[in-house]
């Protein structure tokens, strides 16, 4: 019996690898961005195999931050949101139908229009959607809107378009506030219903929520606190006319944005024994899905909004996002371990990061500042709306945000990876009078416009809210 020699061992492994990254199918369902450039990833990693990707909007992948900016405004049509080919995917791409089922016994995806689509390893990047309003009568009504798609942006693009007497905006997020910011752009009477105690303090807490309510007031935002729309009301035609909020006004209206957060897409894997829930589909730091059981599974894998997975520097609680990096690099590197062994497998550890332009002013952040629990700004003028802060936990620094700042993101990008202390070194010389750790003032969870685009999972051993389920034998 003949003994091989290192080389030869290297070349064996290696022609083993070559041989994984060419061999069976592999299915994409979710044809959006992280579907798309998770396509080109296995493309450019060396995947030769076929290829199908299953998305239930009829359009290509195109490009949704545009959307609540730029479409909104009236300066580029929705359907010129494509999102450009970094690599010839050679897909059969499914479009226009929804994925219904999935069954891992078979490795088989269903579909909406009865076909079953095999895999041998599976990309699951099927993302979010828009919360409706809750009353399915009212929500029909025209003019009653959500901001998701393109064809959303198209609709209210026309709406705004055609001049509204006044437009009603539930809900004060991300997307609500730049929202309400186009709309004063275009000299629109705006009106902000929020449950909550201020704007964005979901995602930046209730110190920074004050300061953007200021500034939406400032630009003549007509912003309701504390405030819920009880009821919407249409005229004979159909469409939205009055709006019945609970501090008991009634206002008119001809365009409302239900702005109230968003829904993972999960429904599709009902009984696939996958962990799935409210927060999306549990994965590794490799993207790999883990079972309802806590085991990893080697064949699929989860990218995008979607997509929850342990950070190392957030106590390895379990993260979930919706930004735009985190659906590209995650796909990256979902497409990068489908095709490796595990040897060569990468860390999905991305630092998040986000920026937002409402009302003149730039906002960025990086880290998890919903994580934090105290703030100190540490650069600046918050009297001239011009400043950085950054949020800690137990002496660490969690995250920063800044406000037309931003050229000091990366130093506190630098100081999150580091495990930095909290409060921060000095990263310049206009420290702010303010400059004194404080609380952050993070409202408590429970209403859905509050909950932030960032968000620490879990997992907390004070907490039992999972539920054991036997496996079927």
């Amino acid at each position: 019996m003949s003994t091989l020699t290192s080389e030869e061992r290297s070349q064996l492994v290696q022609a083993a690898i070559n041989t994984m990254k060419t061999r069976g199918r592999i299915v994409i369902v979710g044809a959006s961005l992280a579907g798309l450039r998770g396509a080109e990833g296995l493309r450019k990693a060396g995947f030769s195999g076929p290829l199908t990707i299953i998305g239930d909007e009829p359009h290509e992948p195109y490009d949704r931050p545009p959307l609540s900016k730029q479409v909104l405004k009236g300066w580029v049509p929705a359907d010129h949101t494509k999102l450009p080919r970094l690599c010839a995917v050679d897909a059969d791409w499914r479009l226009g139908v929804a994925a219904t089922r999935l069954d891992r016994a078979n490795r088989v995806v269903h579909l909406a229009n009865g076909d079953e689509v095999p895999y041998d390893r599976l990309l699951i990047a099927t993302g979010v959607r828009s919360r409706q309003w809750p009353h399915p009568a009212e929500a029909a009504l025209d003019g009653v809107c959500t901001l998701r798609t393109s064809d959303d942006a198209a609709r209210i693009q026309k709406h705004l378009a055609a001049k509204p007497r006044r437009v009603l905006i539930i809900g004060s997020g991300f997307i609500g506030s730049e929202a309400a910011s186009i709309c004063r752009q275009l000299g629109l009477e705006v009106t902000v219903a929020e449950r909550g105690p201020a704007p964005l303090a979901g995602a930046l807490g209730g110190v920074i929520g004050a300061i953007a309510a200021d500034i939406q007031r400032a630009h003549g935002v007509d912003l309701r606190l504390g405030v819920g729309v009880q009821s919407l009301e249409g005229d004979a035609s159909g469409h939205v006319r009055r709006a019945r909020l609970s501090d008991g006004t009634t206002l008119e209206v001809d365009l409302v944005l239900a702005s109230l957060g968003s829904i993972r897409n999960i429904e599709w894997l009902e009984g696939a024994g996958l962990a799935t829930g409210f927060w999306g589909v549990a994965c590794d730091a490799g993207c790999r899905a883990f079972d309802i059981h806590g085991v990893v599974t080697d064949s699929i894998f989860v990218a995008g909004d979607i997509a929850r997975s342990p950070h190392v520097l957030f106590e390895y609680q379990f993260l979930s996002m919706e930004h735009w990096d985190n659906a590209v690099l995650g796909a990256e590197v979902a497409a990068h371990n489908m095709v490796s062994d595990e040897t060569r497998r990468l860390p999905h550890l991305l630092v998040p990061a986000f920026w937002s332009g409402q009302f003149g002013v730039n906002i960025k952040s990086v880290g998890v500042p919903s994580f934090g629990d105290e703030i100190i700004f540490t650069m600046g003028s918050v009297k001239e709306r011009r400043f950085a802060a950054a949020y800690g936990r137990r002496g660490r620094i969690v995250g920063a945000v800044t406000f037309d700042h931003g050229k000091w993101l990366d130093f506190y990008r630098a100081q999150i990876e580091q495990s930095g202390t909290f409060p921060p070194p000095a990263a310049g010389f206009d420290r702010p009078a303010e400059a004194h750790p404080m609380p952050a003032d993070f409202p408590a969870r429970g209403v859905p416009t509050a909950i932030p685009d960032v968000v620490l999972t879990g997992y907390d051993p004070n907490e039992r809210h999972a539920e054991y389920r036997a496996r079927a034998r």
